[in-house]
């Protein structure tokens, strides 16, 4: 196997643990150890990981108040942050952007991987819904983060014709990386640890939601179309959308809160069906879901069109709305039996980690064959 040359990773920021830092650690495990730059670090949620044990260089802004704990108050200094690393001894680097790590400067002598899982979503094609779901729709708050918004996005695009090779987390985001930024990008799907997922002993009559309970998520109407069904519903999850979530649930929907990775993958091998109303740019959770054998309801756009096969591994949902996610329950009820377990887990070994890290290692290979070639 060739020898790759040092290699330095830019994160947008390591404060909680989700898909980037699942992507993180099994890029990790391809490279050995690495230097890792991003904007904020909190050291005690990677004590676990071998996240924890690189060498993590963090910008100006770890130093500054609620960093750590509310990144997002600083987004319009990012840009300037990521730019300020010094990324001279590494021939490769490797961004791993939701946000600003494709900005990091690189010099001609040196190839720059970005892999993106989506171009900053509330800066782009959910705009309009972010401002909504804030409260910015009009008036003197709304302008300013309209035109903050509008810098991030010029900058944005600007950083990303830096950038060597773009790799893409689907192909729905291939086509918002081509009209956010103009470029062409692979796809690679991110790693999932389908091994730690396995078919329960037997399938009991309740259906699960796996998610942050954000308002892009739509697990607020999710639990309004079940409590108007009357069918149980356990929610797993936790975020600033709990008290809406709990305002409009029934008693037939149980809210659990933060679940470890144990629970939720013995609740996945159990559920009836998983439930998923987001618009994602891949979605973790429904490999995972379908890697225990258990079908996925899911709102049929975004990644979900690359992650469940129609009939055979679940259902899509036409439209985020409370009625359409009853007629598809009440549509998947009707072919319960059609869904076979072992047919649903092979679909999800589609997006094994060994699958991502054997890929991955390819493109860097090609990019080390192209610096020794220049």
């Amino acid at each position: 196997m060739e020898k790759l040359p040092p290699i330095a990773f830019v994160h947008d920021w390591l404060t909680t643990f989700g898909g980037g830092e699942r992507v993180l650690e099994a890029a990790l495990e391809v490279t050995g150890p690495a230097h890792v730059f991003t904007t904020a670090y909190k050291p005690g949620t990677f004590a676990s990981s071998i996240i924890g044990q690189q060498a993590i260089h963090t910008s100006f802004l770890d130093r500054l108040p609620l960093a750590q704990r509310n990144h997002r108050l600083y987004l319009p200094l990012m840009p300037f942050a990521v730019e300020q690393y010094d990324l001279r001894p590494y021939p490769l680097i490797v961004s791993i952007s939701s946000a600003v790590a494709h900005g990091a400067l690189t010099r001609p002598d040196q190839r720059h991987i970005a892999y993106i899982s989506a171009p900053a979503r509330y800066a782009w094609h959910l705009y309009q819904d972010y401002l909504e779901d804030a409260g910015l729709s009009r008036g003197p708050r709304s302008f300013a983060a309209r035109l903050a918004l509008h810098y991030f996005r010029l900058w944005s695009a600007s950083a990303a014709q830096r950038v060597d090779c773009m790799l893409a987390v689907s192909c729905w985001v291939a086509e918002c990386i081509r009209r956010a930024y103009g470029r062409q990008a692979e796809v690679l799907y991110p790693p999932v640890d389908v091994d730690k997922f396995q078919p329960g002993q037997k399938r009991e009559d309740f259906y699960l939601v796996v998610s942050r309970l954000v308002p892009y998520k739509k697990v607020a109407l999710t639990v309004q179309a079940f409590t108007r069904l009357g069918r149980p519903l356990v929610v797993v999850g936790d975020g600033p959308d709990y008290k809406k979530v709990a305002d409009t649930a029934g008693e037939n929907i149980s809210l659990l809160g933060f679940q470890p990775d144990e629970k939720i993958a013995e609740l996945m091998g159990k559920a009836r069906a998983l439930i998923h109303m987001a618009e994602e740019d891949f979605g973790i959770s429904m490999v995972e879901a379908q890697a225990t054998g258990c079908p996925v309801i899911a709102y049929g756009k975004g990644g979900a069109r690359e992650i469940v096969q129609e009939g055979r591994s679940g259902l899509l949902v036409p439209e985020q709305s409370v009625d359409s996610l009853i007629q598809a329950v009440g549509q998947f009820e009707e072919h319960y039996n059609c869904y076979a377990e072992n047919e649903i887990r092979r679909n999800a070994l589609r997006f094994s980690k060994q699958r991502f890290q054997q890929q991955f290692r390819r493109v860097l290979e090609k990019q080390a064959d192209i610096l020794q070639s220049g």
